[in-house]
């Protein structure tokens, strides 16, 4: 490699925060035309170093050269100037301005000293195009579904004709077909020279996309290896140990039905949906995005309204649209936003952990404080929570110790029916299996657990019968036996009224 292809080098990066180093010593580099995937734990750094990479963050010791001259980051204007780019997982778009406004935001073409809105309209087409995405420069970006605005922020990078172009969990959120399309643009961007660093926890990725691998572990870099490593061995240069088994599914006697769903319908997003979930049982549901899966457990929880149908737990009636009167019955929620819906950011862990047992603790007007701290003692020790202490706010934890926050708040409530909306989306695989062992240990006590994922072998791996959603409709149940990739598909991609309505004709 020459000198001229080194587009990017950190040497010896440290960054320590109150009673944490968040980075001691990381050593990455970056070349012209390649993906370099940044692997590692929640918690081992990698949101640190993007962080300084773009602005957000200053090292306290080390350096970091871009094109060979060392250069100091002080903020997002440094890092765009530098040709540095960053895609973040929790997405950077204002949602009541438009789709180009937000491409374009601080950077809008003018004419005659005013905002040229036809021009930006029309490159912003043109990078929607490339990101082969369909949707209109003038919808509002609150009316999009979140596959669409992960497609809007790469469009935004992509305005910034950026040399670096950074990544954090790009996939996420997307369809195995959009996920093809964005590897198609990565590979073309590649092709022109861009240097890309991709984070990703889809281990199969990193084959089918990267060059090379750099892995973090506890704020260091332990090794550096070629895209084409095993897997098994990422995972052990990731955690320190191998994982025997990624899904750890132990299946209790199953007991009474907990959760009973009937005909629930809500005109024009979901009709006629019923199912059971029994006491002991993981029941998980499969479906494309926009399948309506969200939606349904959303109006279970009382979030949402619905029109016709009931909801029940342990035979009792629950209100519908009454998020208290399901709370009382026993019903939790870990929504798939658990950043803008599950947890209180600026708050800390304990204020946080005690969120709904808060009136329960309450006595004439008076917080049991002591009670609500010995709890949530309990609760973080059991979960294995990361953190400085009960004070730390929540913002300042890893993705998967904040989703350890978000289940520890219904575990101190004693649900009976927990259900689980994406519950390890951005979370490293040994997260994943300290999240999965939590389920286990919910059904062995006799709770309930409705669980959505995208993730196919995740679904597959903990639940103990499938749901598959099409069209607002469950196309279709399959047990532990049955489920396979092949079968969950079929029926997703299905159209379950037209079927229903053939299957009448017969």
């Amino acid at each position: 490699m020459s000198d001229a292809d080194e587009l990017l080098r950190i040497e010896g990066i440290r960054k320590t925060f109150p009673g944490v180093v968040a980075l001691d010593g990381v050593d990455f580099d970056l070349r012209r035309g390649e993906v370099h995937v940044l692997l590692g734990e929640n918690g081992a750094g990698k949101s640190t170093l993007i962080k300084m990479l773009s602005g957000a963050y200053t090292p306290d010791a080390g350096r970091i050269l871009v094109g060979g001259e060392e250069t100091r980051i002080q903020g997002a204007q440094d890092s765009e100037r530098l040709g540095i780019a960053t895609i973040y997982q929790e997405f950077n778009l204002v949602p009541d301005l438009t789709v180009a406004e937000n491409i374009f935001l601080g950077r809008q073409p003018r004419r005659f000293g005013m905002i040229d809105r036809k021009r930006m309209e029309a490159d912003a087409e043109v990078l929607l195009g490339r990101v082969g995405v369909n949707v209109s420069p003038r919808a509002r970006v609150r009316e999009l579904g979140i596959a669409r605005l992960q497609m809007v922020e790469i469009a935004k990078a992509l305005s910034l004709d950026a040399r670096v172009l950074i990544m954090d969990e790009p996939t996420a959120v997307l369809t195995s077909e959009e996920v093809e399309k964005l590897f198609a643009i990565v590979r073309k961007l590649r092709e022109d020279g861009v240097g890309i660093v991709f984070i990703t926890h889809h281990l199969e990725e990193i084959a089918a996309l990267g060059d090379r691998v750099t892995v973090i572990r506890d704020g260091r870099s332990v090794g550096q290896v070629p895209a084409s490593t095993p897997e098994d061995e990422l995972v052990r240069l990731m955690v320190g140990r191998s994982i025997e088994q990624q899904y750890p599914r132990a299946r209790p006697d199953r007991g009474a039905a907990l959760l009973t769903v009937e005909g629930l319908t809500r005109d024009g997003v979901f009709h006629d949906v019923s199912f059971e979930v029994h006491a002991g049982e993981v029941v998980g549901v499969a479906g494309l995005v926009g399948a309506g899966r969200t939606e349904v457990v959303r109006a279970v929880f009382g979030a949402d309204p619905y029109d016709e149908g009931a909801v029940k737990v342990a035979g009792s009636a629950v209100p519908k649209s009454d998020v208290n009167a399901a709370m009382t019955a026993g019903i939790g929620l870990i929504p798939e936003d658990r950043k803008g819906q599950g947890l209180v950011l600026d708050a800390s862990v304990e204020e946080n952990l005690g969120l709904v047992t808060l009136r329960s603790a309450t006595r004439a007007g008076l917080v049991d404080l002591k009670g609500q701290r010995e709890a949530a003692e309990r609760i973080a020790q059991q979960l294995g929570v990361r953190m400085a202490g009960l004070g730390q706010r929540v913002r300042t934890l890893s993705g998967g110790n904040q989703q350890k926050v978000v289940i520890g708040k219904w575990l101190l409530a004693d649900t009976k029916v927990l259900i689980l909306d994406e519950p390890t989306r951005g979370i490293d695989v040994g997260a994943k299996v300290e999240i999965y062992q939590l389920v286990n240990e919910l059904t062995a006590a006799g709770a309930a657990v409705l669980m959505i994922s995208s993730d196919l072998p995740e679904v597959l791996g903990m639940s103990d019968r499938v749901l598959v959603m099409a069209q607002g409709r469950i196309a279709g149940e399959l047990s532990a036996d049955e489920a396979t990739q092949d079968a969950v598909m079929a029926l997703a991609v299905s159209n379950p009224s037209t079927d229903k309505e053939a299957s009448r004709g017969h």
